[in-house]
């Protein structure tokens, strides 16, 4: 398996999609026209980045083998490579789901969810 793509999701969205099982993505994923992953070099800079102050969130770790062509790491901020995923997100992919803890300060702690 490859190392694990990660999605940052409200938790109530999360629950709502889940007897379906298929995730649509969040509204920002719906808008572009797929679904924003990041890899662990990447995730606690997308949590500063857009998910600022935001609580009840859970991070979401998903076996990025098990979602075939439709997945593409595709040039993003900085000249990074985005994971991007062109359909819905099964949840027979998903690895695991862990709350995202929130910090004081609006950000997010990281430490010891990426293990």
């Amino acid at each position: 398996m490859s190392q694990p793509i990660f999605k940052i999701v409200e938790r109530k969205e999360w629950q709502a999609a889940r007897p379906s099982g298929v995730y649509h993505g969040a509204a920002v994923d719906l808008s572009d026209g797929f679904i924003h992953f990041s890899t662990a070099e990447q995730v606690a800079e997308t949590a500063r980045r857009h998910f600022a102050g935001q609580r009840d969130l859970l991070l979401v770790a998903v076996d990025p083998d098990a979602l075939g062509p439709k997945l593409r790491y595709e040039l993003s901020r900085g000249g990074a490579l985005f994971p991007h995923l062109y359909a819905v997100l099964p949840f027979s992919a998903v690895l695991w789901e862990k709350p995202l803890p929130e910090m004081p300060d609006g950000g997010h702690d990281f430490s010891g969810l990426l293990t």
